[in-house]
């Protein structure tokens, strides 16, 4: 069975890992959302890609969920003596991943190369795609009507202003890179891991042409939520803040018609009903990934699950 997720920030990390445990290289694809990336010390950032290698590579830090276990901050520290604002703190480990991201894409290797060849080099055999190689940015508004990019939002504002709209600015002028787009097209089944819908996976369903392709397959989805809260990041407060009752019922209405089944935590087993109601098929299990094992265990329930409506 040939899969394709598509994955965002810690939790779709976590189970894109565990899937990656299961299924081969052949078989599984990863397209992860590029929204987030930004520019900061002059390098080119991609957090949600780098956090999903680390992850597949085994070197992520399990304690924050983001950056590289045991990472020093030399480099980080050396600038805030010399008096640079430093409000996103990059282990000196992650820091030659960014030099050397940025040396290839001034030598004019698209991003999706980069990853590829970034990627093999800590080990990583399985396919990890970036959801398209020009800028797309995932924009704030606030209800100040300030415009923050999303890792000021998140990690600089620690996503406390409220949430007014958010836009994901070029997103009409890209497409989905050829080698992804032809495996999420082959791909006999697609799972929206357990990211934030609305700035991890509603970047990648941006793209032109994706939904499209989606609506032609299966596609299985996880909540972010447990008993109307996340584990890590902004999704339930973004949600109250849109006007947006927090519940996995309505993670299951937003992706609407493009999912066929979603994954529930069994605290929220009351939801079913209302899931089903809405022509969805719901499931109920323990979605926490607190390790490894449980990262598996979560991704064979999922595909068990899947394969009985393939």
């Amino acid at each position: 069975m040939k899969v394709t997720a598509l994955a965002g920030g810690v939790g779709g990390a976590k189970l894109a890992n565990g899937l990656a445990k299961i299924l081969s290289p052949e078989d599984l694809g990863i397209i992860v959302n590029t929204g987030d990336d930004f520019s900061y010390l002059d390098f080119y950032i991609c957090p949600d890609m780098d956090t999903v290698i680390y992850n597949l590579a085994g070197i992520n830090n399990p304690i924050t969920g983001y950056g590289i276990k045991d990472d020093t901050f030399n480099v980080i520290a050396g600038l805030e003596r010399l008096g640079h604002e430093i409000w996103f703190r990059i282990g000196d480990y992650d820091i030659a991943m960014q030099i050397e991201r940025k040396r290839l894409l001034n030598e004019s290797v698209s991003l999706s190369e980069i990853i590829a060849v970034m990627a093999t080099k800590l080990g990583v055999h399985h396919k990890v795609f970036p959801m398209c190689d020009t800028p797309v940015q995932t924009l704030i508004i606030t209800d100040q009507d300030q415009i923050l990019t999303f890792q000021e939002y998140f990690v600089k504002f620690h996503f406390q202003p409220i949430v007014k709209k958010i836009v994901f600015d070029g997103a009409l002028k890209s497409r989905l890179p050829k080698h992804a787009q032809n495996h999420l097209e082959k791909s006999d089944l697609v799972i929206i891991c357990p990211s934030n819908p609305y700035v991890s996976i509603d970047p990648i369903l941006s793209v032109p042409g994706i939904r499209e392709i989606l609506e032609q397959k299966p596609v299985f989805a996880v909540s972010p939520l447990i008993s109307g809260k996340t584990i890590k990041g902004p999704a339930a407060k973004i949600m109250h803040e849109l006007g947006i009752e927090v519940n996995s019922v309505n993670i299951a209405r937003h992706y609407g018609g493009l999912i066929n089944g979603i994954v529930i935590d069994t605290k929220d087993l009351n939801e079913t009903a209302l899931i089903n109601h809405c022509g969805i098929i719901s499931y109920a299990t323990d979605i926490l990934m607190p390790d490894v094992p449980a990262q598996v265990r979560l991704a064979q329930q999922v595909l068990d699950l899947c394969k009985n409506y393939i």
